[in-house]
């Protein structure tokens, strides 16, 4: 499947307001920064419900099934590699923080339930969130494609109700991060993918409308200092989320020449090597911010360029030797 258009930009959009958002609010105790690397993470789960599905759906179109060995081994190609060249030195340099545990968490993508996490492994839970999403949905879209869109609009409407049983509980705050809470905007993405060849075309001027609650909504729990109200859980977060929904198909739609001009397709390109490696250093020292921008980009251009392609052409010509093997197996 060809690139889609606009999407590495978004993920750079997206990136940004991870690393940035962490940087302010750990040197200058903003919350609403804090809200916005947040919000980079949601933008993260909705392009991967939009292009998993989109994946999903067209080798289902062809062939009416979903090879579920050979899609977890492409995920794996992809995402182990780079995990593992952060996860062991950081297990290595770190050893005596750690328990067993919290490296078994991480290691298995359980880093969301792992409520005791130390603060370098914390990011992972968004990680972990998106492994349970590929090993789940691609066998739930096989079994059940008939019902797939009322599978999805049920967990859009569970969610909200899991997290305010998660408060009366008072597992509030420590059951944010499992999948349950947040399965809603993995399936927002997805509903997406399904919907988007029949949907009119998002015109400029709604695109316009949608950025208004994607800016304001994590203004608002900042201020509210990441308090959850019924209004946020209800009403806010939804209508951000069919925003964000809504600005990924209109940037698809009508690819803008700024997310899709090289140095920010290269950013998106390393967002996910640069996610991995920039918790360890947004608590560095704030009056030297570049220090933190060149470490953390330096490292993930590593990842990106000896772990991330190396592993991703090996994967590639595997797949091209299997399908030369299939059509010499046809062809006898």
């Amino acid at each position: 499947m060809k690139r889609i258009p606009s999407l590495d930009g978004l993920r750079a959009i997206s990136i940004l307001f991870v690393v940035l958002g962490h940087w302010v609010e750990l040197h200058y105790r903003s919350d609403v920064a804090g809200a916005f690397a947040n919000l980079g993470v949601r933008i993260f789960f909705i392009i991967s419900g939009y292009l998993i599905t989109t994946l999903l759906m067209k080798e289902y179109g062809k062939t009416s099934t979903i090879g579920l060995r050979e899609f977890y081994v492409r995920r794996a190609y992809r995402i182990l590699p780079a995990a593992l060249a952060f996860m062991v030195p950081v297990f290595v340099i770190f050893w005596h923080q750690l328990s067993w545990y919290h490296m078994a968490a991480a290691a298995l993508y359980l880093a969301n339930f792992d409520f005791s996490h130390p603060w370098f492994l914390g990011h992972l839970w968004s990680l972990s969130v998106e492994e349970q999403f590929y090993f789940l949905w691609p066998g739930v879209l096989k079994k059940w494609h008939r019902h797939r869109v009322g599978i999805l609009v049920g967990v859009v409407l569970f969610a909200p109700v899991y997290r305010v049983a998660c408060h009366f509980l008072g597992l509030h705050g420590r059951a944010d991060e499992t999948f349950p809470a947040v399965a809603d905007i993995l399936a927002m993405g997805c509903l997406l993918a399904i919907f988007a060849a029949r949907l009119p075309k998002v015109r400029t001027s709604s695109a316009l409308a949608m950025i208004v609650p994607v800016v304001l909504v994590p203004i608002y729990w900042g201020a509210m200092r990441f308090h959850i109200t019924a209004v946020l859980l209800l009403v806010l977060w939804p209508v951000m989320h069919f925003s964000i929904a809504g600005l990924l198909l209109h940037v698809v739609e009508r690819p803008y020449w700024i997310l899709n001009v090289r140095p920010v397709v290269w950013l998106g390109k390393i967002s996910y090597s640069l996610y991995l490696w920039q918790q360890l250093f947004a608590y560095g020292d704030r009056h030297r911010p570049w220090y933190f921008v060149l470490i953390a980009v330096g490292l993930a251009s590593a990842s990106y360029y000896l772990v991330e392609q190396p592993m991703l052409r090996l994967r590639e010509r595997r797949a091209a030797a299997e399908r030369t093997e299939r059509e010499l197996a046809t062809a006898a």
